[in-house]
């Protein structure tokens, strides 16, 4: 087969998204949805693939800043819009794509690399690991209560449309985002995509409301939620599905949990994705009751494996030299000594005796400090050539909170 693999025209993009749209099953999004990503799509930083005049395949990449261990940003590119069309699948496309783009994130000088999946078991063999999980929920607010700490009863809560309170809301994100690793810094464009609404995607539900959290005058969190109501012949039995919940202090954010538990007519609460650490766990009477699940969230790939262990911190003292394999990125190969704490650390080539041996994609799993060295070891993928190296190594990368990606891209 001959393909053509280059960089987008602003005036192929309806084509090119057209095909996308075709490759996840050919349901169209809404207008709203459809011109937000025209919008935000970076078009000198995506790829088709094309056989003739046909576009087969699609890559973008978004220029983002992911907050890392120790509160600081790294410049990142965040893979998005990949698509194979039917007619042209196991025939390479994917794979030249990958290869063309890992290219060009190295040559924009960004370290990292980072996606979500809709199919995990793709990403890999790419260099790309699991690095955050989250949690989805479906509560049986009937019989679940929250243990509201002191303040709470503090909280006033009151009733304000979506759009009307999107700029206080994107202001409560932009206090959060360096709590937890994993997360984007949103530029301009960015703060209208947790506002789509398409009805497509409410399975029945109301559209979205929001709920904000106030103490003394002061917005200190929010709620953005859809309601379902629904009736057996037992009476009222509706869900409420929370969309979005933040808060700025623990009183405010058990404020909120209390009151989508408390709306009348429901006793269901669906939360599809919340940090694994989540204090609602420590929140709610039962957790039994509360139909925890864990599925995998954001996939990093180190592009450049020395400049990303050297731009974040480490929770503890670390000196270890790493032989890394990376097949797919072979410039990152060989043995590489990283040396750093909470200040700050280095990570540069060496000729030392190698501490640990791992592939690339570990250290992508392991970067957030979600994924532990010792449980990937546990798993064979990890193997400690000096002793008590893997428990230092594995204690500094750690991150307390969870890392957390709140948001697709």
């Amino acid at each position: 087969m001959t393909t053509d693999v280059r960089v987008l025209k602003r005036s192929e993009w309806d084509h090119w998204y057209g095909r996308l749209e075709l490759a996840f099953g050919g349901v169209l999004e809404t207008r709203e949805e459809r011109e937000l990503f025209r919008e935000l799509t970076e078009v000198d930083r995506s790829i088709g693939v094309w056989d003739g005049d046909e576009c087969v395949g699609t890559a973008g990449a978004f220029s983002f800043r992911l907050s890392v261990p120790g509160g600081g940003f790294v410049p990142a590119a965040g893979v998005t819009m990949v698509s194979v069309a039917a007619t042209h699948r196991r025939r390479g496309v994917l794979t030249s794509m990958m290869r063309r783009q890992l290219d060009d994130v190295r040559e924009w000088g960004e370290p990292l690399a980072v996606l979500t999946a809709s199919e995990p078991a793709i990403y890999g063999r790419f260099g790309y690991g699991v690095a955050t999980h989250q949690l989805g929920l479906d509560i049986d607010s009937s019989r679940v209560r929250i243990a509201a700490p002191v303040g709470t009863d503090d909280i006033r809560l009151r009733f304000v449309p979506v759009a009307d309170a999107a700029e206080v809301c994107e202001r409560i994100y932009r206090l959060t985002i360096g709590s937890r690793p994993g997360m984007p810094a949103r530029t301009p464009g960015w703060e209208r995509l947790p506002l789509l609404d398409p009805p497509s995607e409410r399975e029945g539900a109301s559209p979205m409301q929001c709920v904000l959290a106030e103490r003394d005058g002061e917005v200190v969190g929010f709620v953005r939620f859809h309601n379902k109501p629904e009736w057996s012949s037992s009476g009222p039995n509706g869900s409420i599905t929370v969309r979005h919940l933040d808060a700025l202090d623990p009183a405010a954010y058990a404020a909120l949990w209390r009151f989508v538990f408390d709306i009348d007519l429901t006793s269901t609460v669906h939360s599809g994705n919340r940090p694994v650490d989540d204090p609602l766990l420590g929140l709610v009477s039962d957790i039994r009751r509360c139909g925890v699940r864990v599925r995998d969230s954001l996939h990093v790939r180190l592009v450049d494996v020395g400049a990303a262990l050297a731009t974040r911190t480490y929770q503890a003292p670390v000196d270890v030299v790493f032989e890394v394999a990376d097949a797919f990125c072979p410039w990152n190969e060989g043995r590489w000594r990283l040396t750093g704490d909470a200040k700050g650390a280095s990570c540069e080539r060496t000729g030392e005796a190698p501490d640990l041996a791992l592939s690339v994609r570990e250290l992508g799993a392991a970067y957030l400090g979600g994924v532990s060295l010792s449980s990937l070891a546990g798993a064979g993928r990890v193997r400690e050539l000096r002793d008590g190296a893997l428990a230092a190594a594995s204690l500094a990368f750690g991150s307390d909170p969870a890392p957390w990606l709140p948001h697709g891209f």
